[in-house]
């Protein structure tokens, strides 16, 4: 692909991204992105020849770039609390760009998206439940996490413990809804160091 393609290409993944995370996978068409991006429809079909390829490429694109955040939050030298206080900050700097998770979203359109997309969205998650069952475990471990049950299914609560608290604090449009919730989701398994 040339370059002039490629930048094309990452035009039209960042407009239908934004949509997808505005107003869902189902409430957007090729249409709405050629008319943002100026371009006609076909040209969105020469790179992504139906809607389940873009959304099939969004999601790869999103998981990738959520991957990389969790990979840099490992490089640095953090405590498990803190660990999971900045996994939550991902969510709450999507939300203040007046935005949902993009596997959110998609996963309210679950029954109608094509099946890769589906198996995309569950291995999103799956991926996000691994990484914070390791991170609690880490700090079951160290002692500065504290949690009844198995961190499997805490790390299930957590992810659907942030979700759901952005489709609640969205119609308020306020932040500080996700984080109040995301905070008692997340300090309530720091345990206080002793003094």
């Amino acid at each position: 692909m040339a370059r002039t393609d490629v930048d094309t290409a990452t035009r039209i993944l960042d407009v239908a991204e934004r949509l997808v995370q505005e107003r869902g996978f189902n409430g957007f068409s090729y249409a709405d992105v050629a008319g943002e991006l100026g371009v006609t429809t076909a040209a969105l079909h020469y790179h992504f020849p139906g809607k389940a390829e873009l959304g099939d490429a969004l999601i790869a694109r999103y998981a990738a770039r959520f991957g990389e955040a969790l990979a840099a939050l490992d490089a640095r030298p953090l405590a498990a609390p803190a660990k999971l206080r900045a996994y939550a900050q991902l969510y709450a700097d999507v939300f203040r760009d007046e935005r949902m998770c993009l596997c959110g979203m998609l996963a309210a359109d679950y029954a109608t998206l094509p099946d890769p997309m589906r198996a995309r969205v569950v291995t999103f998650f799956d991926d996000n439940e691994t990484w914070l069952g390791r991170v609690l475990e880490e700090g079951r471990d160290a002692g500065t996490l504290a949690f009844q049950g198995s961190s499997r299914t805490v790390a299930r609560t957590i992810v659907s413990g942030l979700e759901g608290a952005m489709l609640v604090a969205r119609p308020y449009g306020d932040v500080r809804r996700f984080r109040a919730a995301a905070s008692l989701l997340i300090d309530g398994l720091a345990v206080e160091p002793a003094g």
